[in-house]
This record gives structure tokens, sequence and C-alpha cells, in this order.
């Protein structure tokens, strides 16, 4: 051994090198080729031992999705990352609506219109919204459309969503959705343009409050409450010299439609006080209001012309101004609104129709 000592120390750098190759050649010669596996585990990556093969061209094990070279991807679940579809490529399925057209005949009204089809009289403006805007729109030969089931038919504008008509109408998403003529898929985009029926819904009328007494002269406070000039008798008289009614009192209109020519005398239904004679920019046209000093207040809207301003008192029956065909209107005609506590009540039911 003393003699290959110095040779060893002087060849082993040498011999190591030798070895190392023999030994990769081995490795590559008969296939034990290293398998690595990543375990993700609290973020430890660990290697496995070598693993041989018995083939030199085997089949890597494609069961472990995360074998090195073989498997497929995993499939996700969650699919809170996929992409949304792209607005310029992405088509949804159109609402698919049928309606029945009602032609509207003499005599008939809303009520009795919604009973014939079994819905609610609110069902008639869901799906006229104009409705209480005019009054001949509900005059013979008027076509109407009906919804098959009670709810609003609601004309999609750019910006729309499931959940700002669910919070429009307090109707849950899932009843919209349910619906199956609005024909929505997921992810349930709202095409412009298009119309979505919301069942169940009711549409909201937009109601003007008039001045109170406190905003014309010679009104005093006592206690936090207003005193009136002057009180009425608590009786109604007809507006004006008319029976020709164009339209009456429902939800979607909440007062009486009277046809007569322009200029006819408007009276006042009852002794009170003028809180506003002028131009209402919410369907009325000109406009007089008067407050009887006991809850009650009439409107006589449409108007030509004015005789009378705020503040003024008049007397039951004054001639207060004329009819006209001014705002939200087609022909000359009055209308004429009774309110008790601001709360619109039938007309009808105090001066008789």
């Amino acid at each position: 051994m003393d003699k290959f000592g110095p040779i060893w120390r002087r060849w082993q750098g040498h011999f190591v090198i030798v070895g190392i190759a023999l030994l990769i050649l081995l490795i590559w010669r008969f296939g034990l080729r290293p398998s690595i596996v990543a375990v993700a585990e609290e973020g430890v990556v660990a290697d496995t031992a070598v693993t041989p093969l018995t083939e030199p061209d085997a089949t890597p094990d494609t069961s472990d999705p995360l074998q090195f070279g073989g498997g497929e991807l995993p499939v996700l679940d969650d699919v809170s990352l996929v992409p949304a579809p792209n607005p310029l490529t992405f088509e949804g399925q159109t609402p698919e609506h049928e309606f029945v057209i009602h032609t509207v005949v003499r005599g008939e009204t809303p009520n009795g219109i919604a009973e014939r089809y079994g819905i609610q009289p609110e069902t008639i403006l869901g799906g006229n919204p104009r409705l209480s805007e005019e009054s001949s729109l509900l005059q013979v030969g008027t076509e109407l459309i009906i919804l098959p089931i009670d709810g609003v038919l609601h004309d999609v504008q750019p910006g729309d969503t499931l959940e700002s008509l669910s919070l429009q109408y307090s109707i849950p998403v899932e009843d919209i959705i349910a619906y199956e003529p609005n024909n929505l898929e997921f992810p349930y985009r709202l095409e412009p343009d298009t119309q979505i029926l919301v069942p169940g819904a009711v549409r909201e009328l937009f109601v003007w409050t008039p001045p109170d007494l406190s905003s014309v002269g010679g009104t005093s406070r006592e206690g936090g409450s207003v005193r009136p000039i002057i009180v009425g008798t608590g009786t109604f008289i007809y507006p004006v010299n008319s029976r020709n009614f164009t339209q009456f009192f429902w939800y979607g209109h909440p007062g009486l439609d009277i046809a007569l020519p322009e200029g006819s005398a408007v009276y006042a239904a009852d002794t009170g006080t003028v809180t506003y004679a002028g131009w209402n920019a919410y369907g009325y046209g000109n406009l007089i209001v008067v407050n009887h000093g006991n809850g009650y207040e009439t409107f006589y809207g449409h108007l030509s012309s004015f005789n009378v301003s705020p503040g003024q008192i008049v007397y039951q029956g004054n001639v207060i101004g004329g009819t006209g065909n001014t705002g939200n209107s087609s022909g000359p005609h009055i209308h004429f609104e009774i309110r008790i506590n601001n709360n619109r009540d039938n007309p009808c039911w105090y001066i008789g129709c």
C-alpha cells in the first residue's frame, strides 16, 4: 500500500473525475432518470428519491397531475377568476315577450279592463306608463299593452343591471331571472333597447306637493300648526259645466278628466285659500290649487287662464279660471283632483259621476 500511496495522492483528483463520468454514463445507459415532485405544502418544496423506469421509453404515470412532464392540468371549480365576456363579442339571449293588444271601446275603464284579463289595475300602467300623462290615451280606439302577469314592463337603459332593477322595484333578482320570457342567462347582462318584465312590481308615480298655507299671506302659527284664513264647507260642487268624462280616477290617474271647449269657466269646488296659481312643470300645465283649511285641497289643471292669485280667498262657485289645453294634454279639458291630508282621493265620491 505504501508504494501506491504517492501515486494515489498524485492522481486521486483524476480518479474522482473518471468515477463521476462512469456514474453519469451508467445512469444514462440504463434509464435511471430522476423524477422530481414539487410538494407545495406550507411553502416547502421537497425532492423525491430517484425512480428508475424499467423501459427507457416507458410512459410516465399520468394519474398524478403534478408529475413532472405528465398528466393534465387540474380542473378548477372556482370560476371567480374567469374573465368576463367581451362586450364586443358576447351575445346574450334577447327577451321574447308575447302581449295582448287591447283596443279601448266606449265606456271601458282601467279597472274593468284589468278584471277582464285577470290582472291588477296597476298592471295596466305597468305596460302603458304614459296613461298617467295624457287623458286621450284611454279614449276610444286607444291600443293598450296587456301584460300576461302582474308587473312592470321596464325599458332597459344603458347601465341598467338586475341589481338596479331589484332596488328600483323592490323585487328579488331571482324573481326577475325566473320569469322565462326574459331569457336571462349567466352572466345576466341586460341589453339596452330591450324590455324586461319585472314580475310583481308596481310602477311608482311621482306626486307633486303644492305649497301649504304658510306660504301665503294672512296666516299665523299657533302650537306649530297653521291657522287657515278661511275654512271650507266640507262639501264640493262640480268644477265645470260638463259631464263629458274622458278619464276617471284610478291608480295611474289620480283625478278626473272632463272635456269641454277651451276657455270654459272653472269654478271653485269649495271655499278656501289659493296656494298656487301658475305654470306647473309636472304635467299639469297651468294649475290652480285651493287649500280649504280642513285638510282638503282641490287641483284644477291644464287651464288657459287665471282669475286668481296665491293668497286670495275664494268662495264656493267663484270663477277661478278657464279650461285649456296646457301641459300633458291632447285636447281641451280640465284635470280635477281632491286630496285629503295630501292623499289623493276619488273625486266621484264627493261630487258624484
